[in-house]
């Protein structure tokens, strides 16, 4: 695996390349995609991207987890967990390691 990481500013200088917007354009693009996102998530839709995957919100009930080192049992309040499911399309891309 790479140790390379995806960056918002990656995504806007890709945007400023092949879109053509100007560089201020660009991120001020992808901020707002990534805040519409965000927005969305934060008031309980889902958020699906066709051929990429669905990013949803799951409510976790309290539970009684265990400490794997000394094994005592631990409460784990409620919280609210963010998940993303791939799309199948997705999901075969990153098993045969296929770039577009």
């Amino acid at each position: 695996m790479s140790d390379k990481t995806l960056t918002r500013m990656d995504l806007s200088e890709a945007v400023f390349r092949e879109v053509g917007l100007s560089r201020n354009e660009s991120a001020d693009l992808v901020e707002s995609v990534l805040q519409h996102i965000s927005d969305a998530l934060v008031s309980g839709e889902m958020v699906k991207i066709s051929s990429f995957g669905t990013f949803s919100v799951r409510d976790k009930s309290a539970r009684i987890g265990r400490n794997p080192k000394t094994g005592d049992e631990v409460p784990i309040s409620p919280r609210r967990v963010l998940t993303f499911r791939p799309s199948h399309l997705m999901k075969d891309r990153v098993a045969n390691g296929a770039h577009r």
